[in-house]
């Protein structure tokens, strides 16, 4: 039987139950959302994870090699217990990322803590990754793509106030 409900960003938005996917711990921070879906246009790279407790939380996702090609999370073996996974193919990464309001350009990702799914049993969990190297700020664009789109917002708005002026 299909849930509904209503959202901020996708308004009403229906999703069958073979594709909520549980976090039986929640995610950290939202701790009270066990049930989510995936939302967003085909061919966006970022997905939103969209809480059904909630229709006010949405996280935007991304596959990790939008952010960081050579992405090899090394997961501990007792935190991933709880999914049930009969191998390592049944496991789907995602990772959060962080878009400031105004300033989509400065969007990060968290490399350290990607959320694993598996897909098969539709359950999933945040892990902390053992690589010490992966941070939780990193930048999704390019030095260049962040300063083209920045420069692009302020000529934008330049041209605005010209405008109405």
């Amino acid at each position: 039987m299909p849930i509904l409900i209503n959202t901020t960003r996708f308004g009403h938005f229906s999703v069958n139950d073979d594709d909520v996917i549980r976090f039986p711990q929640g995610i950290p921070g939202f701790e009270a959302h066990i049930q989510w879906a995936l939302a967003g246009e085909e061919d966006d790279p970022i997905k939103w994870l969209q809480s059904l407790s909630d229709g006010d939380v949405a996280l935007p996702v991304v596959v990790p090699e939008t952010v960081k090609t050579n992405y090899n999370a090394r997961l501990p073996e007792k935190s991933l217990f709880v999914l049930e996974a009969d191998s390592t193919g049944d496991l789907v990464l995602l990772i959060v990322v962080s878009i400031p309001p105004g300033a989509p350009w400065d969007m990060t990702a968290n490399l350290r803590a990607p959320l694993v799914i598996n897909h098969k049993k539709r359950l999933g969990c945040q892990v902390i990754a053992q690589n010490e190297e992966y941070d939780i700020r990193t930048p999704v664009l390019s030095d260049l793509m962040r300063e083209s789109m920045r420069q692009r917002a302020v000529d934008e708005a330049s041209s605005k106030a010209a405008v109405e002026e």
